[in-house]
């Protein structure tokens, strides 16, 4: 029996890279060690780190005036990091609040920066979750003019929500937190002026964040700012100011060749769209289950449902572990099922869900 790991993070990585691993685990490139034991600042492990950068640089055409640096910290960890370094306390951040994630981001920030939500999610007249579009936004002209950044996140991995066009504001940087959508498909990192993601789901293992910051939003840190946090430092140290997550680093190296080796995002996205499309078709079709997201913002990534009823969900968990379905029970804070269906997660995974679905809604419904 196949074993399919829907798990929303850690995730699932490719099989080709956890073999390739497990290869050089004792003996990588013939040193004699394994890669995570060898010094960050020897030259074998600085290549691994210049290659893995030009690697992300070429996935996501990354244009020469981003800085692209590998942290500690996660997703949580930029979330502190991201005011610290472009505002100050004085300044205003501007926040579009879509989920759990970027509800987090504003509680964080208001720790160093003035903050103010100009829009967040809602339930619209067909008890349909859906985020409000940028003409329904709470922005005063003078919000506007004192704001160091707009925040938001493209797809919330808790919600299932997402927001497929980056907003834009003339003259404010935007921030994403992609954390869980990174490297699905192409961008145009011109849109932005920091993109973070922590790793554990389209990147690589947990302990690791990528941060892309544009060079005109460095030399901004407030003074307070604890050095292994700023990214100018970071930044002049090629991310090894303080000694990095070097194993995190090295794997997701090779998710990146991976990624490669498939045909590039383009590929990988007309992928990850029919595999959503697929269990979304599952969902639609069926009473038995329901998804509570508008269409147009449906997540790609994290697919959340819940049972038409409740005292089922156990034994659907139960069941679906039986026959080789992992890790299916939705957020604690929201309860019912999610599917995270990542790069790494293949369409026959997705099918073996769907037919699962299908067939306990016979037996159960």
């Amino acid at each position: 029996m196949q074993h399919f790991n829907f798990s929303a993070g850690p995730a699932m990585l490719p099989a080709e890279v956890m073999q390739q691993a497990q290869a050089e685990m004792l003996n990588w490139q013939g040193v004699g060690s394994s890669v995570m034991e060898i010094s960050h600042r020897s030259k074998p492990f600085i290549e691994v780190a210049a290659q893995a950068e030009q690697d992300l640089r070429d996935l996501l055409s990354v244009p020469d005036n981003y800085k692209v640096l590998f942290l500690q910290g996660g997703g949580r960890g930029q979330f502190t990091s991201v005011p610290l370094n472009i505002a100050q306390s004085t300044d205003l951040s501007l926040h579009l609040q879509s989920g759990s994630w970027s509800k987090g981001a504003v509680s964080e920030a208001a720790k160093y920066t003035r903050t103010h939500i100009v829009a967040q999610d809602t339930v619209d007249h067909t008890g349909l979750r859906v985020v409000p579009g940028q003409k329904d936004w709470s922005l005063t002209d003078e919000q506007r003019s004192q704001a160091a950044y707009l925040h938001y996140c493209p797809n919330e991995t808790v919600d299932g929500i997402a927001i497929f066009e980056p907003p834009k504001l003339e003259g404010v940087p935007l921030v994403a937190d992609m954390s869980s959508t990174i490297l699905s498909g192409p961008l145009n990192v011109n849109d932005f002026g920091i993109i973070y993601a922590s790793a554990q789901k389209n990147i690589g293992p947990s302990g690791l964040a990528v941060v892309i910051v544009r060079d005109d939003l460095l030399d901004k840190a407030q003074s307070i700012t604890p050095s292994f946090l700023n990214y100018t430092i970071q930044a002049n140290n090629d991310s090894m100011y303080n000694t990095p997550p070097t194993y995190s680093w090295y794997l997701s190296g090779l998710v990146f060749k991976w990624l490669k080796a498939q045909g590039g995002l383009s590929v990988i996205s007309k992928r990850n769209e029919a595999k959503a499309a697929l269990l979304y078709q599952a969902i639609d079709n069926n009473d038995f289950y329901h998804n509570n997201v508008a269409t147009q913002h449906r997540s790609i990534m994290n697919v959340p449902f819940t049972l038409a009823d409740s005292a089922l969900d156990s034994e659907f968990l139960s069941l679906a572990e039986a026959n080789g379905l992992a890790a299916l029970k939705g957020h604690r804070s929201v309860g019912g099922m999610r599917a995270s269906i990542y790069n790494a997660m293949s369409l026959e995974g997705v099918q073996a869900l769907v037919e699962f679905m299908q067939e306990f809604s016979r037996t159960k419904g």
